[in-house]
């Protein structure tokens, strides 16, 4: 294929010089994983306090993987992204709100982020938390009924509440529907995804019809999932609905791990990252040659499992931007593969989270213990930078 991710040129054509700069010392400080461990420990507290330290998380890990505060804010990355030909899937990145208040004022969010999203060209989709809209224990309490009923029990108070939650998300469906953006449910802790499943299967059973409007995400760093993802297919042909699934590897395999050790069961985790790229590569496989009925994001920083995807329709001669093939990314990193990819044609959005700074702090949490913790990707990261910030360096001195 015509396609690199080598292509630094590519990648960073939208960061001037002292971005560059910027987010080299920022990956340089997360390669260290004292300092990251200390970073994300302290952060939280730090915000907590009230001391002022918004304008350095601003300035550094916030404008690196958060599009910004507010919608507006984060419009202009919108634009920016449109460009380069690169979509964006938005995601309201408030998280860890318990009550029923907290919850209306998410649908809220949701929608209006869905109508917002209805007046820009480049966002497609967006993403949202069923944990955004339900209390946590709900969710546990249901993942322990039996999944041959209802998932509710019998106690009226639950029903009443699981009742409030898929009226939520119904409603939430209904406007995504009225502006045609897609709805992307995110995966959560394998104890409360059981529900979580079955509430987003429901959705797309009523939704997805004629087109593809709502999607499930598949984690397939847990063993069973790549039979779930065909059991998923099953239910849609029987029921006569376009399948819509968002694949990634998995965000929670050290949290999922240590429950399971605690509480003595089967850990739901593959056995090691071969046994993951594996079922990652064959649920690709599954859904290209099952496109016509199910419409999937490729959702990966592994370039590989992207190459795999991309030379699969390039081999069958078919379009690169597939209505029903996508490719994703996290705002931040990996450019090398979202630019190159939007370059060569492919379908493909940069994961754009936003919110207040003190509200987003778990996620950029999240995203720098994930460039500590997974394996290469924090070096492969600098050494895209610095190989970029040398070729800007020696175009300069031909010029000169």
């Amino acid at each position: 294929m015509s396609i690199s991710f080598d292509n630094t040129e590519i990648a960073f054509a939208y960061k001037s010089d002292k971005d560059l700069k910027s987010a080299k010392s920022l990956f340089s400080t997360m390669s260290y994983s004292l300092l990251s461990a200390l970073g994300t420990r302290f952060t939280p507290f730090l915000v907590k306090t009230g001391l002022p330290i918004h304008g350095l998380i601003r300035k550094t890990i916030f404008k690196q993987f958060v599009g910004g505060e507010t919608l507006e804010e984060t419009a202009g990355v919108c634009n920016m992204l449109k460009e380069y030909q690169v979509d964006a899937i938005l995601d309201y990145g408030v998280e860890g709100k318990e009550s029923e208040e907290n919850f209306e004022h998410a649908t809220e969010e949701f929608m209006k982020v869905l109508r917002f999203a209805a007046t820009q060209k480049n966002i497609p989709f967006i993403a949202i938390k069923i944990t955004g809209l339900a209390r946590f224990k709900l969710l546990e309490k249901l993942n322990e009924a039996p999944r041959l009923r209802s998932g509710v029990h019998d106690n009226e108070e639950q029903e009443a509440e699981w009742a409030k939650v898929r009226q939520r998300l119904m409603r939430i469906c209904d406007v995504a529907k009225e502006v045609n953006i897609g709805v992307l449910v995110d995966a959560e802790e394998s104890w409360i995804q059981d529900p979580i499943d079955r509430i987003t299967m429901e959705m797309m059973e009523i939704y997805n019809k004629e087109k593809c409007l709502v999607f499930n995400t598949i984690q397939l760093y847990r063993h069973d999932r790549l039979h779930f993802l065909k059991m998923s297919h099953d239910i849609s042909v029987a029921q006569n609905f376009i399948l819509g699934v968002k694949l990634v590897r998995g965000a929670y395999m050290e949290k999922e791990r240590t429950r399971a050790n605690e509480q003595g069961y089967p850990s739901p985790i593959q056995k090691d990252k071969e046994a993951t790229d594996l079922d990652y590569n064959l649920a690709v496989k599954y859904c290209f040659e099952n496109r016509e009925s199910i419409s999937y994001i490729v959702a990966t920083h592994n370039e590989l499992s992207a190459l795999k995807a991309a030379e699969q329709l390039q081999e069958k001669g078919l379009a690169h931007n597939h209505p029903h093939v996508h490719f994703s990314q996290l705002y931040g990193m990996s450019d090398n593969m979202t630019f190159n990819l939007a370059k060569d044609g492919f379908s493909v959005s940069k994961y754009l989270p936003f919110g207040p700074i003190r509200e987003v702090i778990p996620y950029l949490m999240r995203r720098a213990q994930e460039n500590s913790s997974v394996k290469g990707q924090t070096s492969r990261e600098l050494s895209l930078i610095n190989k970029e910030i040398s070729r800007r360096k020696n175009a300069i001195k031909e010029i000169a």
